[in-house]
């Protein structure tokens, strides 16, 4: 394990770059979620440089005014576009952000110890983030290439779950290809998963193209409703039982994962058929969270032992959030695990941790310690 001591701070303060925005569907959560980090975050121990990418890709130098990216039902946060860009090099053996724009010299704005990729859904929470960060030997906060890449399919992820025992519920995959050439055969394959089935982007989160379906009639749109976000798609068997859901933390040096006690989400009746987007962001009120979940201690501990084993199935680091189903018959199937959860204010992650007694501060303070202990190169 690298120490922080072997970590050449020089006396100054660690330096945060905290990445938000992005060029996926999740674009406007990524900001209230970097909101929320900037304003828990000790500003005595971290120096904090916000570093915003526009939906087209482009990184600029952003506002650390949290109240900039705040989420309601009439607004959307959005990083804009600039006509300076900010790139991350390494220059003298330190990694330096550096601020470039037309006609003009670039200017050196610093060093970073670790960045924050507090990116939702593909081109940040895939491993393409994760990746580059890799080929510049750049410390950084959460999951690496394969683990981030596998926890936004859920496809693979469920194969890789399934590989390690894990009860997953029935489902298909279907991919732009067999959806194109063979709709009638997605049909087919669709119904005999039997009514409701939920119709989800493979790799998209934050409840993004998700809709319940209640009859083949219905099916069609669904799936171009989700093929809007992505276009392979995975079709869920709809599963009777309450929803239960656990945060995982990384365990120090060779410690094993940290589970919080686990949550239970309800939605209010209403206008919600499941935990959608709105609920999750927009609508105060519109769901809860229980924690502890109200299960049998059997139950409690048993997802936390099966929280572990996904966080270990996909190599996770950081952090995960990991969902599952608690049926009737007390049996537990593993819904996904999500390698960068949500630190909105409604987020349940962050929420879990404080209900199991570490604090929002304390939450991402541990964060950064892991981020800036943890080896560059292969683990």
């Amino acid at each position: 394990m690298v120490t922080e001591e072997s970590i050449p701070l020089t006396g100054r303060k660690p330096r945060v770059a905290i990445l938000f925005g992005g060029r996926s569907s999740e674009h406007a959560v990524s900001c209230v979620t970097a909101a929320g980090v900037m304003g828990a975050i000790d500003r005595d121990k971290y120096d904090v440089v916000p570093i915003g990418i526009a939906k087209s890709g482009q990184w600029v130098l952003a506002s650390g005014d949290t109240s900039q990216w705040s989420l309601s039902s009439s607004a959307l946060p959005e990083v804009a576009a600039s006509d300076k860009t900010v790139t991350l090099a390494e220059i003298g053996g330190e990694h330096q952000l550096i601020v470039a724009e037309p006609n003009a010299v670039p200017q050196e704005l610093g060093s970073v110890d670790v960045v924050f990729p507090l990116l939702h859904g593909p081109w940040g929470e895939d491993g393409t983030i994760q990746g580059l960060l890799e080929l510049s030997d750049t410390r950084y906060v959460g999951a690496g290439v394969l683990a981030s890449a596998v926890g936004m399919d859920k496809h693979f992820m469920k194969v890789v779950f399934e590989a390690a025992g894990l009860a997953v519920g029935p489902y298909v995959a279907v991919t732009d290809r067999q959806w194109l050439t063979d709709p009638e055969a997605v049909r087919k394959r669709v119904d005999k998963l039997g009514f409701p089935v939920f119709v989800k982007p493979a790799r998209a989160g934050s409840s993004m193209g998700i809709s319940k379906v209640d009859s083949l009639e219905h099916l069609d749109e669904a799936i171009e409703e989700a093929r809007r976000h992505d276009l392979k798609l995975v079709i869920e068997a709809g599963i009777t039982g309450r929803e239960i859901e656990c945060a995982v933390l990384q365990g120090r040096g060779t410690d094993a994962p940290r589970t919080s006690m686990p949550g239970e989400i309800a939605v209010a009746p209403g206008d919600h058929q499941f935990y959608d987007f709105a609920a999750k962001y927009v609508e105060d009120g519109a769901a809860a969270l229980s924690c502890p979940a109200d299960i049998p201690d059997e139950a409690i501990a048993r997802v936390r032992e099966l929280a572990a084993v996904a966080f270990d199935a996909v190599g996770g680091e950081g952090l995960s959030r990991v969902d599952f189903f608690y049926t009737p018959a007390g049996e537990l199937l593993i819904n996904e695990i999500n390698t960068m959860p949500g630190f909105t204010p409604k987020s349940m992650y962050p929420q879990m941790w404080a209900a199991s007694g570490m604090s929002y501060p304390e939450l991402i303070d541990e964060l950064i310690h892991l981020a800036l202990t943890r080896k560059t190169g292969l683990r």
